[in-house]
């Protein structure tokens, strides 16, 4: 497996990663019913994870970090994704993370974490001071990401407390603190 950067005809394999990874948790978003509407051509009742048309609008948003989009490829073939976007804490720049997806059948092998990694080590190479992101409390924290709320920041939407975590990176600053803003295309799903 490789990790590289995104490059412009990985779109369509993209969508196809965020598709197969998020459908199945939508109740229209059933993988193997999409396959069978592809086929007949009737695409129109069988809708895409919000996490497809996420992407795409983040690709013409001023947050998006071209250099901060990377994918896993094995075997020439797009297996992942996960992008870095810009977001802000009061005046602070910061990050924002998400979506990351797998291929479906090839979750469980270490394909996400692989990216995690690579997205971490890009960001903090480019003296990023943190991440945020809203996810998994059982998955994130081991990549080091805590409770925002730990850390002094919350988040926009106060519903999402309970699973909004930050990515102290080597930049960190204990000064910023306050409400974490992600790139306008995230409040649209």
């Amino acid at each position: 497996m490789l990790i590289r950067r995104e490059r412009a005809d990985d779109a369509t394999a993209i969508a196809a990663v965020h598709r197969s990874a998020f459908g199945p948790h939508y109740a229209n978003g059933d993988t193997d019913r999409r396959e069978i509407a592809e086929l007949t051509g009737e695409l129109a009742d069988v809708a895409d994870p919000p996490e497809v048309d996420l992407v795409t609008r983040l690709r013409s948003d001023s947050g998006w970090i071209p250099t901060l989009s990377m994918v896993a490829v094995e075997h020439d073939a797009v297996i992942g994704h996960v992008c870095l976007t810009r977001a802000g804490v009061g005046p602070f720049p910061v990050l924002a993370l998400g979506p990351i997806g797998v291929l479906a059948d090839h979750q469980g092998h270490g394909v996400g974490a692989a990216m995690m990694h690579a997205a971490l080590g890009a960001a903090d190479a480019l003296d990023e001071p943190l991440i945020g992101l809203l996810g998994s409390l059982d998955f994130y924290p081991q990549f080091g990401f805590v409770p925002a709320a730990r850390l002094s920041i919350t988040p926009d939407t106060p519903s999402w407390i309970s699973h909004f975590q930050i990515r102290p990176l080597s930049a960190y600053d204990p000064q910023i603190t306050g409400e974490f803003h992600y790139a306008e295309p995230f409040y649209d799903l």
